[in-house]
């Protein structure tokens, strides 16, 4: 049994960094978070597979001026017609899990030359790469309060783009079939321009997810940001048009299924190799003028 966890762990490695490095740069600025709720259940030697997608419709418009020397300043909200996310989760213990990953973005155009470029939207893009642990303070098993906390490293594809840190508390809550989750953090900037040096962001994730059964779970879920609560440097695009802070709330309804469906009444031998996929599928409504008006979020996971 531990020859085989070692080769699933080594496997999920070599994969994620198999991933990382077919991948190749463009230009794009920093991202959102992915609209994804953290956990803190880790199995020593589990291994999970995750794909985190969104795509954005109605977005705000972009607003745009010009510069007394020929040519424009357009504000710099984050906006992006669609995500995708690639992820591997691997439990190391049972209060600690490691997670690698991807994601590919398109967005708006940084520094639009033009009008026209101001309003389009770039190609879908490789934008960043990064690395999280989790790490369980107070365990909960059934019913109850459990707490961690989580650190993540988000690398830009870009030399010229913004790094970040994340760093933030993760609180669950449950009680019989209903169960809630808060992730607020505070996102460090390294690197990037002028305005990013030294920029603190706060965000947060919180879902209230009542089970139905063990398949099926309804849940309304709610992500948000706000541009520097601390730190960075005012530019000149931030001087006319300000910050930009975005707060989404919706639905989600997540549907599991695999062999732990048929895993009662069969032996330990039986279900030893235990394969569990969740289907995650919603929409989330922007809350202000500064976020698009609907996000359907699309999450694939697979556990074993």
């Amino acid at each position: 049994m531990a020859k085989r966890t070692r080769r699933k762990c080594r496997f999920a490695l070599e994969a994620a960094l198999a991933v990382i490095a077919c991948s190749t740069s463009a230009a794009a600025g920093p991202s959102l978070d992915q609209f994804e709720i953290k956990d803190l259940e880790s199995v020593p030697g589990a291994i999970e597979f995750e794909s985190q997608n969104d795509f954005s419709s109605g977005n705000p418009r972009r607003r745009i001026t010009t510069d007394g020397a020929g040519g424009i300043v357009a504000d710099d909200n984050t906006v992006t017609r669609q995500r995708e996310g690639l992820e591997v989760e691997i439990g190391l213990t049972t209060f600690v899990k490691l997670r690698l990953g991807v994601e590919f973005e398109q967005s708006r155009i940084d520094d639009p030359a033009t009008f026209n470029d101001a309003r389009r939207m770039g190609p879908l893009e490789f934008d960043s790469y990064g690395a999280e642990t989790i790490w369980t303070v107070i365990p909960r098993k059934g019913d109850g309060i459990g707490a961690g906390f989580l650190v993540e490293w988000d690398q830009s594809a870009h030399a010229e783009e913004a790094s970040t840190l994340t760093i933030g508390p993760i609180v669950e809550w449950q009680s019989g079939r209903w169960s809630a989750t808060l992730n607020p953090t505070a996102i460090q900037y390294f690197g990037g321009g002028f305005a990013d040096r030294g920029q603190v962001d706060f965000g947060y994730a919180a879902r209230l997810m009542y089970r139905t059964s063990d398949q099926l779970a309804l849940a309304i879920e709610s992500y948000g940001g706000v541009e520097r609560v601390s730190g960075g440097n005012t530019d000149e695009s931030e001087r006319l048009f300000g910050t930009f802070d975005q707060y989404r709330l919706g639905p989600i309804i997540y549907w599991t299924f695999g062999d732990n469906d048929d895993a009662k009444g069969k032996s330990d031998s039986e279900t030893e190799r235990k394969v569990e996929t969740t289907v995650g599928v919603g929409a989330l409504f922007g809350l202000n003028g500064d976020t698009p008006a609907t996000t359907l979020k699309l999450s694939l996971d697979v556990d074993f």
